[in-house]
């Protein structure tokens, strides 16, 4: 064959790759749905109901729930992890009681009862955590006799509620910090700020929250990988322990009394805050920004409820679990395309 019959190859494009549309990743869908959700229901709140749309209701969103929002934030870490912690409501009162007991009826400074009740917490989560950790016990069960635990012993402090009438802690309470002419917030909402942060910080920027993230995707795959994962169960339920105990601490600021029945029920709302802020009941995926967005998201039903008037207030226990019902069947949707060969 003649040479001047050859035709020259022509070589790929190496620019060709670049120019395929980027595909949206699919573990973002369940975040990017809570806060278009919340968005959403926002904007019809301000269009349905005069003065819904003011900075000050939405900052009252995270003052009335800045509580839930820091527990939320543990409560992320176990959930990521594959795991479950239904004592945080408990821990709550606990923390409630023992700070009134000892600052009304002992006298002790409040420089001193703080950071015994955040350790006396963060030590509880931990006992929690070897115990599921080293003799592998289901974390259902686990939590479940913490909570009965701590309950039972605010009730050997005091079956009665006990007020606070101590003045640093009346002076927290009312605290607020002015924003701009007519928003302001609280100490408590500040400081589940502040928790939301640093959750994100650690998950995402230290090697305690890969390995969160590794336990929860296959926790044999990541002994594998030589990740210390019997600490960091424990640690993960320490730490969830511990954002009890300052969540107790800021309930107690909101409150100003401690009671064996404050916050039951709390757990599950913490769970269904974390689930719809995104995070997958089955481990591995989640994210504290969402989690944050998923609390936010029960404090908008309350408020539309609350503006509408005409409600009664278990409508949102109904919203809440058709809204719960909704992202869990969008998390089989996603878990079934993430398996999918």
């Amino acid at each position: 064959m003649s040479a001047g019959l050859s035709m020259p190859a022509v070589a790929p494009a190496p620019q060709a790759a670049s120019r395929r549309p980027h595909r949206l990743d699919p573990k973002f869908v369940p975040v990017l749905a809570t806060v278009g959700l919340f968005c959403a229901m926002g904007t019809l709140g301000s269009v349905f109901y005069t003065g819904f749309f003011s900075a000050q209701v939405f900052l009252n969103l995270l003052i009335d729930n800045a509580f839930l929002c820091i527990v939320a934030v543990g409560m992320t870490f176990v959930i990521i992890s594959g795991g479950i912690d239904l004592s945080v409501g408990a821990v709550i009162a606990l923390t409630t009681m023992v700070s009134a007991a000892l600052v009304e009826r002992h006298g002790w400074s409040p420089a001193l009862v703080l950071p015994l009740v955040l350790a006396m917490g963060t030590a509880f989560g931990a006992l929690m955590g070897v115990l599921i950790e080293r003799f592998r016990l289901q974390p259902f069960i686990v939590t479940l006799a913490g909570m009965f635990l701590a309950r039972g012993l605010c009730y050997l402090i005091s079956i009665d509620s006990i007020s606070i009438g101590n003045e640093f802690y009346s002076a927290v309470s009312q605290a607020r910090i002015t924003l701009w002419a007519d928003a302001s917030i609280s100490i408590g909402a500040v400081i589940a700020l502040a928790v939301v942060a640093a959750g994100s910080l650690v998950a995402h920027w230290t090697q305690f929250g890969r390995t969160v993230y590794a336990i929860g995707g296959n926790e044999q795959s990541a002994v594998l990988m030589g990740l210390p994962v019997r600490s960091t169960l424990v640690g993960v339920y320490a730490l969830s322990g511990f954002c009890s105990a300052l969540a107790g601490v800021v309930f107690t600021f909101y409150m100003l009394s401690g009671y064996g029945l404050h916050a039951v029920g709390l757990e599950l709302d913490a769970i269904a805050a974390v689930v719809i802020g995104g995070t997958l009941l089955s481990g591995g995926v989640g994210y504290v920004f969402g989690t944050l967005f998923g609390v936010l998201m029960l404090g908008m039903i309350q408020t539309l409820i609350m503006f509408d008037g005409s409600l009664s207030s278990w409508w949102t226990r109904i919203a809440i679990g058709g809204l719960l019902f909704a992202f869990c069947l969008l998390q089989r949707a996603f878990e079934a395309r993430h398996r999918a060969p």
